[in-house]
């Protein structure tokens, strides 16, 4: 048996509540386990722990696998009338029985010459307040990404100078290109979207800022006047929720604009700033004249001189940006939040995040952008789900690699399932392109192909996102060109 092919642990995805009854277990092996048993039970049934008591448990047949490239996933629930829960698994191959314990594997022979007795996998309490629970809303949800500056100009009056005739759709576009998309062309689209049986939409930037993506902050408590203004936004969340639309908007926290009032006066004053803390500061003063990012003077976002990176570690900083996140919620009553490069904030502000945005409405979506394995953030009590680049990079391959079998592409769909708890894989943010990848369109060139994919799309688990104008095959290279 290749010992090396199998493992488990007492938390995260192999071992978690799914409510306060079921518990489930999941165990990865090779392929070359035929059969797994699960032997489960109270730790206390025979005693308290420690003594000379003997403990076998109940025996269970683990019947729900799933099939990785390397491996086998198994899975199963169970519910412990107490809370806790005691176990260990009996692995069969053609090679023999295997008894796997948290401290090895172990032959029946084993078991029966060992003094006193191995060291059980235990989960010790289900504890209520511990659970990991998503909106129930989101996993009903069609989301539709709008890039507000490219969707639909519904307001000329608030065209910043300069602003260019509409682009047709063959006609790529750059980044310093202004089309005079705003707030109030999202709303007079508002029943397309409605027709178009979309619930959810989630918008990129809209505060304050001087380019056309607005990951680069001017202020986060005002929105972009090019856009429209506080009661536009009002407005535009009141009639999406009047037609069942809900409405996420996307926060900057990882970094600051060039223009952020609270840069400017490090940029002023250095040192002898109050918000110095407030950034990633490594050197004083700064060259004018010089890349500060890529010299290390200061951190940034991607080693953009114009988006020095927040000290997501001081507390001040922290109750800053929560407090814009509370005033999104109460002002607009916004139905989510995005984190931009979610994985590069601390931890400790996630869960403060969390905690306040969660007082506010207990049904309020909070999604990080992470574009890899981020369990660490999803553990119930940071984020509640992740944009699930990986599965539409698998759907995407499957179409565009002829080398790829439908074995392969299983397994692959697969690992994008087991790599979370299911309930998280209930609201995982699904989409095959966004403003930050080549489209859809541009990738594959093929209609019926695109369609196959958007099915898959839509019929995963999870939450399926549309790329705005996806629906009608919007083409467009890498950013900035997806952003036709």
């Amino acid at each position: 048996m290749e010992f090396q092919g199998v493992y488990h642990r007492s938390s995260d995805n192999y071992c978690y509540p799914l409510d306060e009854e079921n518990l489930i277990i999941n165990l990865k092996t090779g392929k070359g386990v035929s059969k797994v048993f699960l032997h489960y039970g109270d730790p206390f049934t025979n005693g308290i722990l420690g003594g000379n008591e003997a403990w076998e448990g109940q025996r269970e047949e683990v019947v729900f696998k799933k099939t990785l490239s390397h491996h086998i996933w198994w899975t199963t629930t169970v519910q412990p009338q107490y809370k806790r829960c005691r176990y260990y698994f009996e692995l069969v191959a053609k090679e023999g029985v295997i008894y796997y314990f948290e401290d090895g594997f172990y032959t029946e022979e084993d078991l029966k010459e060992m003094r006193g007795q191995p060291q059980y996998f235990t989960f010790p309490w289900m504890n209520k307040a511990d659970i990991n629970r998503v909106p129930d809303w989101v996993n009903e949800t069609i989301w539709y990404q709008i890039f507000p500056e490219r969707f639909c100009n519904g307001d000329k009056s608030l065209n910043k100078p300069g602003t260019l005739e509409w682009a047709g759709p063959e006609q790529p576009v750059k980044n310093n290109e202004f089309y005079g998309g705003d707030l109030r062309g999202i709303i007079n689209k508002l029943p397309y979207l409605k027709a178009l049986n979309i619930s959810g939409i989630y918008l990129t930037p809209i505060n304050e800022s001087p380019s056309t993506h607005k990951y680069d902050t001017s202020d986060y408590f005002k929105i972009d006047p090019y856009f429209g203004d506080e009661e536009t936004m009002k407005e535009l969340v009141q009639k999406a929720h009047a037609l069942g639309i809900r409405v996420m908007l996307d926060g900057v926290f990882n970094h600051a604009g060039a223009l952020c009032d609270k840069w400017q006066d490090v940029v002023k004053k250095g040192p002898k700033s109050a918000y110095y803390d407030w950034f990633m500061v490594n050197e004083w003063p700064f060259d004018p004249n010089s890349w500060n990012a890529k010299a290390g003077r200061y951190f940034t976002f991607a080693f953009h001189d114009k988006m020095p990176k927040f000290n997501t570690n001081n507390e001040a900083v922290k109750a800053y940006l929560i407090s814009v996140c509370e005033y999104w919620v109460k002002t607009y009553q916004v139905d989510g939040i995005r984190l931009d490069v979610a994985n590069e904030v601390s931890h400790s502000f996630c869960k403060q995040l969390r905690r306040k945005l969660k007082a506010l409405n207990p049904q309020i979506y909070i999604l990080g952008e992470i574009w890899n394995d981020a369990i660490n953030w999803l553990r119930g009590d940071e984020f509640d789900a992740v944009m699930n680049y990986p599965l539409g990079e698998t759907i995407t391959d499957f179409w565009t690699n002829k080398e790829e079998t439908s074995e392969k592409f299983e397994a692959l769909i697969n690992r994008c399932y087991t790599l979370y708890m299911q309930q998280t894989n209930d609201v995982l943010f699904n989409l095959l392109d966004s403003h930050d990848t080549e489209r859809i369109m541009h990738k594959i060139k093929d209609k019926d192909k695109i369609y196959q994919q958007l099915l898959l799309l839509l019929a995963m688990p999870g939450s399926p996102c549309i790329f705005y104008g996806t629906e009608v095959l919007l083409d467009g290279a890498h950013d900035p060109d997806c952003r036709r």
